[in-house]
């Protein structure tokens, strides 16, 4: 069912792990993706070439989401392109860990920059094209921890909590527009990780359903709240974990 035919997709940080499954859900939705990636050109290539295999329409644009500069010439150059923006992911993260005493102020700011500023640099640049799509949409990916807490990762969870926070805010202020507003807060889930990303994490956490989520299963939630069946959800922040953190 192409039920974003016609759509264009900007998914932030789409080269691997979550990001990836997205963008290729919203591809095989009939999306065209604009796959954004800092630095892994061969990665994003990749997940365009298989979008292409499909029959889909990609394109890769590499930029760092916190330089609020780079943001607004990626945005162009993808509203150029496909002559739109509808569907706003807003992916990218860090996930470096470190207790609080040895964290370092750039790895702190790091985090922030990529996790808060870069979607308030994207809903931005971007609000112009979501404003005048018929269906605007914005996925914002959040985290288990911003509810449920973590050792070793505050400088995350803050930035998880914080965009939580902008997900409300902008579920209100843009419903004028016909734009809704959601969060995705997966827990954890089978990705490629280096061990300073999560392994600390991991560990620490028994898994109710005896699994890690598979990413394809936060792609199909981000490719519902894109589509036509959830226009009447706004302001959410939907938690997939596997039952390891009920509360929130």
């Amino acid at each position: 069912m192409a039920e974003l035919a016609g759509r264009v997709a900007l998914v932030t940080g789409a080269a691997r792990n979550i990001g990836r499954a997205i963008a290729l859900a919203l591809a095989e939705a009939g999306a065209a993706i604009a796959i954004n990636a800092r630095s892994s050109r061969a990665e994003a290539e990749a997940v365009a070439a298989e979008i292409a295999a499909e029959g889909g329409r990609a394109a890769v644009y590499l930029a760092d989401v916190g330089d609020e500069a780079q943001v607004q010439r990626m945005v162009a150059e993808v509203a150029a392109r496909f002559g739109g923006i509808d569907i706003l992911v807003n992916n990218a993260a860090i996930r470096h860990e470190a207790p609080i005493d040895t964290l370092e102020t750039a790895r702190w700011r790091a985090a922030l920059a990529t996790m808060l500023d870069g979607p308030f640099f994207c809903i931005k640049a971007c609000l112009p094209h979501l404003r005048a799509s018929p269906a605007g949409a914005v996925i914002n990916m959040g985290g288990m921890t911003a509810q449920a807490g973590a050792k070793r990762r505050a400088h995350v969870i803050t930035a998880k909590a914080g965009i939580e926070g902008l997900t409300r805010a902008l579920a209100l202020e843009l419903a004028e527009n016909n734009i809704t507003v959601n969060c995705v807060a997966p827990g954890l889930i089978d990705t490629v990780r280096d061990a300073a990303s999560g392994a600390a994490h991991r560990a620490s956490r028994t898994l109710v359903l005896g699994r890690l989520g598979p990413p394809e299963e936060v792609a199909a939630m981000v490719r519902h709240l894109a589509g036509p069946h959830a226009r009447f959800i706004t302001g959410q922040v939907i938690h997939i974990n596997g039952g390891n953190h009920l509360g929130g």
